[in-house]
C-alpha cells in the first residue's frame, strides 16, 4: 500500500463498537497501553493503539465508516493525514481539514473540547500546542 499520498494516523481499537473497519486499513504498528487516570477512560483497562495507513482513494469512506462505528457512549477520536489533508473523526462527525488552515483545526479542537476530551488529547493540530 506504499504511496506517498496515502494517509497515516492512529485508531484506538477500544473506541470502535465494530473493529471490522480495521481490516480495511493497513496496520503498520500496534502499541498497547495500560489505562491510567490521566487517560480519562475508566471503562476500559487498556488502549490498543493501531498506527495505520489508509489508501488515499478510500480515505473519505474509511473516515465515515470509522465515525459510524465509534463508541457513542464515550468520547473518542481517530485521525489520519497526508501532506495535504487531515481527517479527525468523532462519533458520527468527520472533520476533513486542509493541513495549512489553522481555523479548520480550531473547529475540530473546539468540538472535541465541547464533548469533554482532555486538552492534552487534542494534540492533532500542527498549529497548536496543548498541555
Amino acid at each position: 500500500m506504499k504511496n506517498i499520498n496515502n494517509f497515516k494516523g492512529a485508531i484506538i481499537e477500544e473506541s470502535l463498537t465494530n473493529p471490522d473497519v480495521l481490516k480495511k486499513v493497513s496496520i503498520t504498528k500496534t502499541d498497547v497501553y495500560t489505562v491510567t487516570e490521566r487517560h480519562k477512560t475508566p471503562w476500559v483497562k487498556k488502549w490498543t493503539f493501531h498506527f495505520v495507513e489508509v489508501d488515499e482513494n478510500k480515505a473519505e469512506s474509511i473516515a465515515s465508516e470509522i465515525g459510524k462505528n465509534m463508541d457513542s457512549e464515550h468520547v473518542w477520536y481517530a485521525d489520519f493525514r497526508n501532506n495535504k489533508t487531515h481527517y479527525v473523526i468523532y462519533y458520527n462527525h468527520v472533520f476533513k481539514m486542509d493541513i495549512n488552515k489553522k481555523e479548520d483545526y480550531q473547529k475540530a479542537i473546539d468540538y472535541g473540547s465541547k464533548l469533554g476530551l482532555p486538552n492534552y488529547q487534542l494534540d492533532f493540530s500542527p498549529h497548536h500546542k496543548v498541555s
